[in-house]
C-alpha cells in the first residue's frame, strides 16, 4: 500500500468513526424508526387523496408566496451584481470596502430565511412585505458570495487591459466582466428563485405572510386532507418553475437558440413581471413597531449574554451548536447515500426514459415539500429530538444532492461508457470505471454544499421540537430576550464561519 493510499484510507476511517460518533450523539436509531413506521404511513395515507374542495382557498396564498419570490429573488439578484465586484479581490476595490462588505455577507448567510423572516417582522409588521425583506437578504448573502466567486476564477485581461487605457471601471466591469459570468449568474438566479418558493412557503410560521400561514393553521387543526392539497399546489409550483428553469438554462447555455427579437420580449417578460410583483406588495405596517422596542431588539443584538455564551452544560450553547452540527452531518450522509443510486436511476443516459421519467417526478416532490413539513411528520414517528432532525434533513438532502447529481451526470463524457457498453461490460462496472472517476468531484462539491445549507437548516429545527439551537434561538427571539439572541446569533456565525471554512479547504 502506498503512502497516499494510506493516508486516504486513514481519512475514510477518521470520517466513519466520526459520522458513527455524530448518530450516537443525536440517537439515531432505525430500530426506532422501524418499530414506528405505521405513524409516517398512517400520515401519508391521511393527506391522499387531497381535499380537492379546497384548491379556489389556497390560490391568493400561493400567489403571494410566489411574489414573494420573485419580488425577492430579483430584488437580491441585483443587488449581489452590483456589489460583488467590490468584494472580489481581482477587481482591486478597496480593502476596508472589500472586508466589510465580505463579513457582512457572511453574517448575512449564517441565518436561514425563517430567522431573517422573524426579524423583519419586528421592524416591518407582519404580512408578506417582511417575507419579501427576508428573501431580498437571503438571496443577496447567497449570491454575493457566488458571483464574487466567479469573478475572482474569471479571465480578466480585457478588464485591466481597458483600465490601463483610461476606461471607468464601473462602465468595464459591465461591459467585459458581466458577460463572462453571466451564464453561471443567471443559472444561480433561477436555482435560488426555485428554493426560495420552498422557503416562502413556511415563513407563515413566523407571521411573514404567504401559503404558510394556511399551512401552519391546517396542520394545528389535523385538516390533513387540506394539507395535501397545499403540498400539491406547491408540487405543481416547483415543476412549473423547475419546466420554465429548463428551458431558460438551455438558452443561457446556448443549447436553444432564440432570435435577438426573442431575447428581448423574454427579457422584457421578466422585467415586467419582477415590477408587477414588487409594485403590488404589500406595504409595511409600522403601526404596532414601538421604536423602543427596537432600540432595545439592536441593543440586545449587539450585547451579546456572555454568561450563556460560555455556559459549558447541556443547555448552553457549545452543547446546542454541536448537536446542530452532528444533526446537519448524519442528515446530510444520510441523504448522499439515498440520493446516489436515485440520481442514476432518474438519468436518461443510463436508463430507460419513462422510469427515469419516474424517479425525476418523485425527486421533485420531495424537493417541492418545505423542510419544516417534514419535521412535523417525522416528529411523530420518532418523536421530539435531534433524531427527527436527522430524518428531516436526510430527506431534504435527497432532494436536493439528486437533482445537483442528476444535473452533473447528464454533463458527462460518456464516450469510456458507451465503449465498455460495446465490449459487453456489466452496467455496473460500467458506472464503476467510467462515470464514478468523472463524478467525484462534482458529487464531492454538492455534499459539501448541502452540508453547509442544512447546518443553516438545523438552526430552526427546532420550531418544531427536532433539536439543535432553533428552539432556543426562537425562544429568545418571541421573549424579547434581545441578549441571549445575540449569543446564539454570534455562536451561529462564527460556527457557519468555521463550516465554510472547512469546505473550502476540503474542496481545495
Amino acid at each position: 500500500m502506498t503512502r497516499s493510499s494510506g493516508k486516504r484510507w486513514l481519512r475514510t476511517l477518521a470520517l466513519f468513526l466520526l459520522l458513527l460518533a455524530a448518530a450516537r450523539f443525536t440517537n439515531c436509531s432505525l430500530a426506532l424508526f422501524w418499530a414506528r413506521r405505521s405513524h409516517l404511513t398512517d400520515l401519508i395515507s391521511a393527506m391522499l387523496p387531497p381535499d380537492w374542495g379546497y384548491a379556489p382557498r389556497i390560490l391568493s396564498p400561493l400567489l403571494a408566496t410566489v411574489q414573494m419570490s420573485v419580488t425577492g429573488t430579483a430584488l437580491g439578484s441585483f443587488l449581489a451584481l452590483l456589489l460583488a465586484p467590490l468584494c472580489a479581490e481581482n477587481l482591486h476595490a478597496p480593502k476596508p470596502l472589500r472586508w466589510t462588505l465580505r463579513l457582512l455577507v457572511q453574517v448575512l448567510r449564517s441565518f436561514p430565511t425563517l430567522i431573517l423572516a422573524l426579524l423583519a417582522t419586528f421592524l416591518f409588521g407582519l404580512g408578506t412585505f417582511s417575507g419579501t425583506v427576508a428573501i431580498t437578504v437571503y438571496t443577496f448573502a447567497i449570491l454575493t458570495r457566488l458571483t464574487y466567486e466567479d469573478i475572482e476564477s474569471a479571465e480578466l485581461a480585457p478588464y485591466h487591459a481597458l483600465c490601463a487605457m483610461g476606461a471607468v471601471p464601473a462602465k468595464v466591469y459591465w461591459r467585459a466582466v458581466v458577460p463572462g459570468i453571466a451564464p453561471s449568474y443567471f443559472s444561480n438566479v433561477l436555482y435560488l428563485l426555485e428554493t426560495n418558493v420552498r422557503h416562502s412557503s413556511i415563513l407563515g410560521y413566523v407571521g411573514a405572510g404567504g401559503i404558510g400561514l394556511l399551512l401552519n393553521e391546517k396542520i394545528s387543526w389535523l385538516e390533513y386532507g387540506k394539507v395535501g392539497m397545499i403540498l400539491f399546489f406547491l408540487f405543481l409550483t416547483v415543476c412549473v418553475i423547475e419546466g420554465i428553469s429548463g428551458l431558460l438554462s438551455q438558452i443561457i447555455r446556448e443549447e436553444r437558440s432564440l432570435s435577438p427579437l426573442g431575447k428581448r420580449l423574454l427579457t422584457g417578460a421578466a422585467v415586467l413581471l419582477a415590477l408587477v410583483c414588487t409594485l403590488s406588495l404589500q406595504p409595511p405596517d409600522f403601526s404596532h413597531i414601538s421604536p423602543r422596542a427596537v432600540q432595545a431588539m439592536i441593543s440586545g443584538l449587539f450585547h451579546p449574554d456572555w454568561a450563556f455564551f460560555f455556559e459549558t452544560d447541556t443547555s448552553g450553547l457549545g452543547y446546542l451548536l454541536l448537536e446542530t452540527v452532528c444533526i446537519a452531518l448524519v442528515g446530510t450522509c444520510a441523504g448522499t447515500v439515498i440520493a446516489v443510486p436515485l440520481s442514476f436511476l432518474s438519468t436518461p443516459c443510463l436508463m430507460p426514459k419513462l422510469p427515469a421519467l419516474l424517479f425525476r417526478v418523485v425527486i421533485m416532490a420531495i424537493r417541492s415539500v418545505p423542510f419544516l413539513i417534514y419535521g412535523l411528520i417525522f416528529i411523530r414517528v420518532a418523536g421530539p429530538g435531534p433524531f427527527t432532525g436527522v430524518l428531516t434533513l436526510g430527506v431534504c438532502s435527497v432532494g436536493l444532492l439528486s437533482k445537483r447529481f442528476t444535473e452533473a451526470i447528464e454533463a458527462l463524457d460518456f464516450r469510456a461508457y458507451h465503449a465498455l457498453e460495446a465490449m459487453g461490460v456489466p452496467l455496473l462496472l460500467r458506472i464503476r470505471y467510467a462515470v464514478l472517476p468523472q463524478l467525484l468531484p462534482a458529487l464531492a462539491s454538492a455534499v459539501l454544499y448541502r452540508f453547509d445549507v442544512n447546518i443553516r437548516e438545523a438552526s430552526v429545527l427546532g420550531l418544531v421540537g427536532a433539536g439543535g439551537i432553533g428552539a432556543p434561538l426562537i425562544f429568545a427571539m418571541n421573549h424579547y430576550k434581545w441578549s441571549e439572541a445575540g449569543a446564539i446569533a454570534l455562536g451561529l456565525i462564527l460556527l457557519v464561519w468555521r463550516i465554510d471554512r472547512l469546505s473550502t479547504s476540503l474542496r481545495r
